[in-house]
């Protein structure tokens, strides 16, 4: 057993999740009747629209209950080549789109059938806790840019000129940014669009947060629209969980050049086969249906964000930048003296707070909140927040 134990495959070494691990702990302290503020989830607090939980119960009704091809059903494929048409000014195919249980699992794939040893991929600091354990995972070397709130969080196209190497396969692009909630200005984008054409590497955009964005000065640009040249070296990752309040569902979708797409469809193929079959009909009428509620929830999301930046940036020794997309304020708390897991540990244990530490996103000395929850609950949070700084 000691054998077994001592040998290394690329997973062997693979951290869970901190988000969930701390979301977990705080449902689970909720249970137990204590007073807790969630501010860890990146799930809205919103239920799914009533028009897309009716579609899938008529296909469960309708006996949608068999397979699928394994990369979706053909009318969900079809509305999602024109939702990238319409809403992102990417000309794709049914047969380069791939419909997956998750983004999350979009953007594994995608890593997984393109990079493996040797290959080096880039990725920006903060970036998604998920990404570094992804690559690492698929056996290839990650390479993280530090970015800087001054700069908007965005990658300094002299930082990429520097990072970029003959083994550099991929970078890895999130905007709207899952922790810091900062949206990539266009002419960023069209900068780092020309290094990769230049070097000729893949860009893998995930773009889950695309319809969560407040200020028209950052509105959401897919790098893909830059050019045909952007176009095929791109793999677009999106999905219904946020914008729709779908997390449940696990409802993912991508769209990558063909050559790349056949890969992925295969790994898929052979792993999870179809994503589930009645929930691909909820995913088809919410694409597709009334968008009236999506635009609802963000109007609430705007408020809320407009309500934590202001409340966030008046506690004395804490610095944050205002998001401009998703539902999270990143927020720095270095002048405390403490490291972010020790911060955090102490403000559930003391305020019943969770929020994330900065540490798993690749920046120390900075926590996440979500505000993807009710506006007294942002109140009283932060209130805590506060009082807990104060005694600091």
């Amino acid at each position: 057993m000691d054998n077994l134990e001592l040998s290394q495959g690329y997973m062997a070494n693979l951290t869970p999740s901190a988000t969930l691990a701390i979301t977990s702990k705080a449902k689970a302290m909720k249970a137990e009747g204590e007073d807790v503020c969630s501010m860890s989830a990146g799930e809205p607090d919103f239920d799914t629209p009533e028009n897309i939980k009716e579609a899938a119960i008529k296909a469960l009704r309708n006996g949608m209950t068999k397979y699928t091809p394994a990369s979706g059903i053909p009318a969900l494929k079809e509305a999602i080549v024109e939702k990238f048409a319409n809403d992102n000014c990417i000309m794709t195919s049914v047969p380069q789109i791939l419909v997956a249980p998750g983004a999350k699992f979009s953007v594994f794939t995608a890593i997984a059938a393109l990079c493996g040893p040797g290959d080096e991929v880039i990725m920006a600091a903060p970036y998604w806790v998920s990404y570094p354990e992804m690559i690492v995972a698929c056996g290839a070397k990650a390479v993280t840019i530090q970015c800087a709130a001054v700069n908007n969080y965005e990658i300094l196209p002299a930082d990429l000129e520097a990072a970029v190497n003959k083994n550099t396969k991929l970078l890895i692009l999130n905007s709207p940014s899952n922790p810091t909630g900062a949206v990539y200005k266009k002419e960023t984008l069209q900068a780092i669009a020309d290094i990769a054409v230049k070097h000729n590497f893949m860009v893998l955009s995930d773009e889950i947060y695309e319809k969560l964005v407040y200020d028209a000065e950052y509105p959401h640009v897919s790098i893909a629209s830059l050019g045909k040249e952007i176009a095929d070296l791109t793999v677009t990752v999106n999905g219904l969980s946020k914008a729709y309040a779908m997390t449940g569902w696990r409802l993912g979708y991508l769209t990558a050049p063909l050559w790349l797409a056949k890969r992925i469809a295969a790994l898929q193929s052979h792993t999870t086969s179809n994503p589930t079959t009645f929930a691909q009909y909820g995913g088809l009428e919410a694409i597709k249906g009334d968008q009236s509620e999506v635009e609802k929830m963000r109007q609430a999301f705007e408020v809320r964000r407009d309500m934590i930046y202001e409340l966030m940036s008046a506690i004395p020794g804490i610095k944050c930048i205002r998001p401009t997309g998703a539902f999270y304020i990143f927020c720095d708390i270095s002048s405390f003296g403490m490291d972010s897991w020790a911060f955090c540990e102490k403000l559930l244990e003391e305020e019943k707070v969770a929020a994330i530490p900065g540490k798993p996103f690749g920046a120390e000395g900075n926590i996440r909140l979500s505000y993807a929850c009710s506006e007294e609950t942002i109140q009283t949070a932060v209130d805590r927040i506060k009082s807990f700084c104060g005694r600091l």
